[in-house]
C-alpha cells in the first residue's frame, strides 16, 4: 500500500485586515477585551470568492510541488461558506485550474473539513483510486456573519489554504488518523439560515443567526480535540515527546494552550497564529502549515500533530510525518486584484444589507464587490 506525501503547499489569503479597533466602531467591545478573551488582534476579509481564494492557494501548492493541473486526479474542497450547493465549488476549481481529467468534491465539516478532507485524500491514494490530488480549507465568514453578535463577530475572518498530496514509497505523509463526531450536542454551534431547513417560515435562507454557546463549545473542544491526540499517538505508537510540531485549528487561544497541556506537548512546540487571522473554520489547519513553512518550523522527517473541532460537533487529529522537501520547486503568478476597499468598509457594507438583527434584508448577501475579481494566472 502506497503512502501519500504532501508534496506542495500554498495560501490564498486576502488582503484586507479587519483590527479589533475597526470592530469597536460597530461593536462594544475593544482590543483589550477581544485580546484576552480570545487573544485574536486582527483577521482578513475577502473582497474575493472563497472559490478564488481556494484557486490562488491551489496555484500555488501545484507550483511549488512542480505540478500543473492536467496532473491532479481529485480536488478536495473543505469548507461550510458554499457560494452555491449546486453545482459544488470542488469544480470552480478544477475548471480555474485546467484539472480536467480530476474528480472533484466538497467536505463540509465545518471547522475540521480540511483534516477529513487529508483524511480521504490519502485514503483514497492508499486504495489505488487516485495517485495525486489536491486538498484545500477554505472560508468566507464575513458574508455570513451577524455582525451585530458581538460573541460571534469578533471571532472569524477569511481565508484559504491548499495542499498536494501524491502517491510514495516513503512512509511520509498522513500516518495516523482519528475522526470523529460529538453529534449529542451538535445545537450548541449551529449557522441558523444556512440551507433548505430556512426555506419556509422563520429565520429565511440567507438570514443568518448564530447559535454559539462559548462556554459549552470551549469544554467540549479541548476535550474532543484531547482525547484524539492522544488516540492518534498511541495508534502510531508514538509519544508526546516525538511530536515536532503542532499545527491546531486555531479556535481560541485559550483552547489551543489547553489541548497542548493535555497532550502533553510544550506551547513552543505549537504553531499559533489565532493573532493574526482569527477562526478562518476550515482554512485555519492548512493556513497555520503554510506559516510554519514558510517559518522554517517544519525540518525533513517532522512529525506533526494536527487536531481539529467544529461544527457538528466534528473532531479529529491527525499525525503527519514530513518528506525530505522543505522548499518549494517553484513558485506561481497566480494572486488577486488589490482590493479597491478596506476591510471595515466591506464589513459596513455587508451590514448595510442586514436588519438590526443581523439579517438580510433581501436574503443571502450578494457579493457587493464583484468588480474587485481575482487576477490569477496558471503556474
Amino acid at each position: 500500500m502506497p503512502y501519500a506525501a504532501i508534496t506542495g503547499w500554498g495560501a490564498g489569503m486576502p488582503p484586507a485586515v479587519l483590527s479589533n479597533d475597526d470592530l469597536a466602531t460597530f461593536l462594544e467591545t475593544n482590543d483589550e477585551w477581544i485580546v484576552s478573551r480570545t487573544g485574536m488582534k486582527e483577521r482578513r476579509v475577502a473582497h474575493i470568492t472563497a472559490v478564488e481564494m481556494a484557486t490562488v492557494a491551489s496555484q500555488r501548492a501545484l507550483a511549488c510541488a512542480g505540478l500543473t493541473g492536467a496532473d491532479v486526479d481529485l480536488i478536495v474542497y473543505g469548507g461550510c461558506t458554499n457560494e452555491e450547493a449546486v453545482p459544488n465549488s470542488a469544480s470552480g476549481v478544477q475548471v480555474a485550474i485546467g484539472a480536467t481529467r480530476a474528480a472533484a468534491m466538497d467536505v463540509n465539516t465545518a471547522c475540521t473539513s480540511f483534516l477529513y478532507g487529508l483524511s480521504t485524500a490519502t485514503a483514497m491514494i492508499q486504495n489505488g483510486t487516485v495517485k495525486t490530488a489536491i486538498v484545500i480549507g477554505v472560508e468566507l465568514i464575513s458574508k455570513y456573519m451577524d455582525w451585530t453578535n458581538r460573541n460571534v463577530a469578533v471571532l472569524f475572518g477569511d481565508g484559504a489554504a491548499a495542499v498536494v498530496v501524491q502517491a510514495s514509497d516513503e512512509p511520509v505523509g498522513v500516518l495516523g488518523s482519528v475522526l470523529g463526531c460529538d453529534s449529542e450536542s451538535r445545537q450548541i454551534l449551529r449557522v441558523r439560515g444556512m440551507g433548505c431547513a430556512y426555506t419556509g417560515g422563520g429565520v429565511s435562507l440567507g438570514d443568518t443567526i448564530w447559535d454559539f454557546d462559548g462556554q459549552a463549545i470551549f469544554k467540549r473542544a479541548v476535550k474532543g480535540m484531547s482525547e484524539a491526540c492522544e488516540r492518534v499517538l498511541r495508534q502510531a505508537g508514538v509519544s508526546p515527546e516525538q511530536v515536532d510540531l503542532v499545527v491546531p485549528h486555531q479556535a481560541n487561544l485559550r483552547i489551543i494552550e489547553a489541548v497542548a497541556k493535555y497532550a502533553g506537548v510544550p506551547m513552543e512546540k505549537v504553531i499559533v497564529t489565532v493573532h493574526k487571522y482569527g477562526n478562518m473554520s476550515a482554512a485555519t489547519v492548512p493556513v497555520s502549515l503554510v506559516e510554519a513553512l514558510n517559518d522554517g518550523r517544519v525540518k525533513p522527517g517532522s512529525l506533526i500533530l494536527m487536531p481539529g473541532f467544529g461544527g457538528g460537533l466534528t473532531y479529529g487529529a491527525l499525525l503527519v510525518r514530513w518528506g525530505d522537501r522543505i522548499t518549494p520547486l517553484g513558485t506561481s503568478s497566480a494572486d488577486f486584484a488589490p482590493s479597491p476597499y478596506t476591510a471595515l468598509e466591506m464589513v459596513n457594507a455587508i451590514r448595510s444589507q442586514q436588519d438590526p438583527h443581523g439579517r438580510s434584508a433581501h436574503g443571502l448577501a450578494a457579493p457587493v464587490f464583484a468588480e474587485a475579481r481575482v487576477a490569477a494566472s496558471s503556474a
